[in-house]
C-alpha cells in the first residue's frame, strides 16, 4: 500500500491495517474532519473501564482506553498531529463533568497521572508520567520516531469521580507508514542483558496469575527495585482495538512478604480471545527497563514475526 490514506478511511480500517501482517502507506493528517473527533471513534467499541495499575470495577466495565470520554471526563489533547522524530512538549487536559478542566486527583501508584502511549500495531511503547503546569494543564516531552497512529492512554482517577478512569485518544504522526507485525509468543524476553521469563497464560472472562521473573547473566536477580510502588509494573493492550486490560500486582515492597525479585506477580483478566502485548516495566541499578511478550487468550492466533520477542531500555520513563 503505497499511496496516502486519508484519515476518514484509515480509521475506518484501523483494526485491519494494524490487525493484519507488514504493510507499507502514507499517513496524514486531518483531512475533513479534526483529529480529535476521529478520536473519538476509540477503535470502534463503545464504553470503557477501569484498566492497569490495580483500578477496581472492572467487570462491570468494557475494557479501559476504548473511548476519550467517560462518566463525563473527557481527554483533551491540546495537538493531535506531532512530527515523526521530533521532541515535542506534548499537552492536555481532563475535563471533568463541567468542562472545566480537573485539578484534583486521587494518587495510583505514587502518581496522580499515568500516561501510556503505543502505536496501532502495538510498537513504539512508551510510559510517561507529566508534570501539571498549573489550571489542570498536563504537559510531557515526547517524541514519536516514525510514522503511524498512536494512542495516548491516561490512568487517573479525579477526585470525586467513583473509580479509576483509562481515557484513550489517537495522536496522528505523518509521514511513510511501515506497520511492524506483532512478535510471535515467546517465554523469555531479552533487554539490556538482562532475561525475563514469562509463567502463566490468559483466559477469556477469567483472572489469571502471571509471573515473570528476572535473570541477568544467569542468575536471578533478587534485589529488584521499587517501581510506582512494586516491584514492576505491566501493561497490557489487546491487538486491534488497543483495550487496556485491568491488571493487578500481587504484593507491594515492604508489606513483609512481597520479595524483591526474582519473581513479580501479577494478575489479569482477559476480555476476550484475541493475541495481547505484554509490557513489564522493572528497575534495576536505578534505570527502568521494559520487557516485552506476546501472549494468546483463548485459540486465538495472530499474524507473527520470526524475530524473538524482546524489550527496551531507550524508552522515556519519567519519574
Amino acid at each position: 500500500m503505497n499511496s496516502a490514506i486519508k484519515l476518514g478511511a484509515y480509521v475506518a480500517g484501523l483494526a485491519v491495517v494494524f490487525g493484519g501482517a507488514a504493510g507499507v502507506g502514507k499517513i496524514v493528517g486531518p483531512v475533513g474532519a479534526s483529529a480529535e473527533t476521529a478520536s473519538h471513534d476509540g477503535g470502534g467499541h463503545g464504553g470503557s473501564g477501569s484498566g492497569g495499575h490495580g483500578g477496581e470495577g472492572a467487570a462491570s466495565h468494557a475494557p479501559g482506553g476504548l473511548q476519550v470520554s467517560e462518566d463525563g471526563y473527557t481527554l483533551v489533547p491540546r495537538r493531535t498531529t506531532l512530527t515523526p522524530g521530533k521532541r515535542t512538549d506534548f499537552r492536555f487536559t481532563i475535563t471533568g463533568p463541567d468542562g472545566k478542566p480537573v485539578t484534583g486527583f486521587k494518587p495510583l501508584h505514587g502518581k496522580r497521572l499515568h500516561l501510556i502511549v503505543a502505536r496501532r500495531d502495538l510498537s513504539g511503547f512508551q510510559h510517561l508520567h507529566p508534570s501539571e503546569t498549573g489550571g489542570g494543564v498536563w504537559t510531557v516531552p515526547i517524541t514519536l520516531p516514525t510514522a503511524g497512529v498512536y494512542r495516548f492512554f491516561t490512568d487517573v482517577q479525579p477526585d470525586g469521580a467513583k473509580r479509576q478512569l483509562t481515557l484513550g485518544a489517537d495522536v496522528f504522526v505523518p509521514g511513510d507508514l511501515r506497520t511492524t507485525p506483532l512478535p510471535k509468543p515467546e517465554r523469555v524476553a531479552k533487554v539490556d542483558g538482562y532475561e525475563v521469563t514469562l509463567a502463566g497464560g490468559l483466559t477469556p472472562g477469567k483472572s489469571a496469575e502471571l509471573t515473570l521473573s528476572v535473570s541477568k547473566g544467569g542468575e536471578p536477580v533478587t534485589d529488584l527495585e521499587p517501581y510506582l510502588e512494586a516491584y514492576g509494573h505491566l501493561v497490557a493492550l489487546r491487538q486491534g482495538d488497543l483495550a487496556y486490560l485491568h491488571v493487578h500486582p500481587d504484593g507491594e515492597p515492604g508489606d513483609g512478604k512481597t520479595k524483591p525479585g526474582p519473581g513479580i506477580t501479577f494478575f489479569a483478566e482477559a476480555p476476550s480471545s484475541g493475541a495481547y502485548r505484554l509490557y513489564l516495566d522493572f528497575k534495576h541499578d536505578g534505570k527502568v527497563r521494559t520487557a516485552e511478550f506476546t501472549v494468546h487468550a483463548g485459540n486465538a492466533q495472530a499474524p507473527v514475526q520470526d524475530e524473538p520477542t524482546g524489550g527496551h531500555d531507550d524508552t522515556p520513563h519519567t519519574h
